[in-house]
């Protein structure tokens, strides 16, 4: 395990951020549109959401750079400046974080299929070596790796990450099967935790997919199946759609209530996925006061 995370561990639970996508949405980004264009385009904007996080009192932020990856950028024709808006994205956070906060980088899935022949493994891997490095050389003190449902891609995804040296967390998305307890591609916690960790991660865990309730035993698992610390970042809650939009109903205080069963499972580090806000980061410092 990597010294920082042994140093952020020593004072868990560590909070790490909420949302990013739709609190961009709230600042005027268009949905379909691309996020991560925002570091070149609105800067400002994304900036306004990542000190937003570290003023309710994230410990950790994560980046705006999630499909910034040049498989994912080719959707919006902006492979070229994939380093340029991931190097930019480090910057936002940097500067937003003020030494208050440390930034961990995000990489999320290329959102194309290995299993269905659509991306190839070297395309992949390229893709994602190219985005960690210009993540790592833009000054990210650590990398997350989220949203993930195929274990494989996510294998290739900790493998560039870990090749920078810097410290690499592993996510998958839990979301399917009868219990909602294995991934879209039928991974289970315990073969995540066991395979992430073979791969070269120091932190395993799970974000997006469900609320924090649903998380708990997910966590437990990730535990018991790794002796590495465990990272999850839930929904609040189950969307509904209302006018083609989801919308979240569960609230800053229960979601914090909520957070307190996944620390009894093991959980080191605690944030929020989709519609969580700054609110729910506020309320989760409200119970634990971390030493900033």
């Amino acid at each position: 395990m990597k010294l920082l995370i042994e140093e952020l561990v020593s004072i868990a639970p560590v909070l790490t951020d909420g949302a990013w996508g739709t609190e961009l949405q709230a600042r005027g980004l268009e949905p379909g549109s691309c996020p991560d264009a925002w570091n070149l385009a609105h800067p400002e904007r994304v900036e306004d959401v990542a000190r937003a996080y570290v003023e309710a009192g994230s410990q950790i932020i994560l980046t705006n750079s999630f499909g910034a990856n040049r498989i994912a950028l080719a959707r919006h024709g902006l492979s070229e400046k994939a380093q340029e808006i991931n190097r930019t994205a480090v910057e936002i956070s940097r500067r937003a974080a003020d030494s208050r906060a440390r930034v961990f980088a995000s990489m999320g899935p290329c959102g194309k299929l290995l299993v269905a022949g659509e991306v190839s493994e070297p395309d992949v891997s390229l893709a994602f070596e190219e985005q960690a490095k210009a993540l790592a050389s833009a000054g990210a003190d650590a990398i997350v790796i989220e949203t993930m449902s195929d274990l494989a891609e996510a294998k290739l995804a900790v493998a560039a990450a870990a090749a920078t040296g810097l410290p690499v967390v592993a996510c998958m998305t839990f979301d399917s099967g009868r219990d909602h307890d294995r991934t879209m591609m039928g991974t289970t916690p315990e073969q995540a935790a066991v395979e992430l960790n073979a791969a070269g991660a120091d932190v395993v865990g799970a974000n997006c997919g469900q609320g924090a309730e649903g998380y708990v035993g997910i966590c437990r698992r990730l535990r018991a199946a790794s002796n590495l610390p465990v990272w999850i970042k839930p929904n609040a809650g189950l969307p509904e759609i209302v006018d083609g939009l989801p919308h979240y109903r569960e609230t800053p205080q229960s979601f914090a209530n909520h957070a307190h069963a996944l620390v009894e499972a093991g959980a080191s580090f605690i944030g929020g996925c989709c519609g969580t806000t700054p609110d729910f980061i506020r309320h989760l410092a409200a119970h634990w006061r971390p030493a900033q």
